[in-house]
């Protein structure tokens, strides 16, 4: 819901250090790895209970994440990069509650829910950009995205919002867990229906 609103803020933010990258001879494929590599040593701080390492973590990686299309773009932006951002993404996104489940298992069930609620948002997302690039479909809110973004209730400055809350209160992980995975569940819902509509 935010993301339009945010994104072109944290690109001019972000400008500079991309540039400086390209600069080096940095690609954007390498800025991606290495923001994986940050979000899976932040699911791992997360399991042994470092929580304030896990948020300096998902910080890098979310700066990386950012950083690795600017570089693109400054560059020469491949389907390689598309394919590999938004799959990576993915996997640490259900990586992280997976953490506070591995930390202490009375989160399980929360976090099994809150990763159920991924998998709705994130395959109505790819299905509807699979039948989008099929039909010649672009995206009038996020032109720059390598592939179509269809947007929703929950999408990812509300989810890292609420990574970072899960990292400064872990108590109340279930809670927030369960409160963010029915708005997840909303905007499944609300994708399968502009799925419905817009692919008659």
């Amino acid at each position: 819901m935010l993301d339009a609103t945010i994104l072109p803020f944290v690109r001019r933010m972000l400008s500079r250090p991309a540039q400086g990258l390209v600069t080096r001879g940095v690609r954007a494929d390498q800025v991606t790895l290495a923001g994986f590599a940050a979000g899976l040593v932040a699911v791992a701080a997360l399991w042994g209970g470092a929580f304030w390492l896990a948020l300096f973590c998902l910080a890098l990686n979310r700066i990386a994440d950012g950083i690795d299309g600017e570089v693109a773009r400054r560059t020469a932006p491949t389907d390689r990069g598309a394919f590999l951002d938004i799959a990576l993404d993915f996997m640490i996104y259900a990586l992280f509650p997976l953490g506070f489940a591995l930390h202490d298992s009375a989160n399980a069930l929360a976090a099994a829910v809150l990763i159920a609620s991924f998998v709705g948002t994130g395959s109505s997302f790819l299905a509807f950009s699979i039948i989008a690039e099929r039909r010649g479909l672009r995206s009038d809110q996020y032109p720059r995205k390598g592939i179509y973004y269809l947007g929703g209730l929950t999408e990812g400055t509300e989810t890292i919002a609420v990574f970072v809350a899960m990292c400064l209160w872990p108590g109340a992980f279930a809670e927030l867990a369960y409160i963010f995975a029915a708005l997840c569940f909303v905007t499944t819902l609300t994708r399968w229906l502009a799925g419905w509509r817009v692919f008659t």
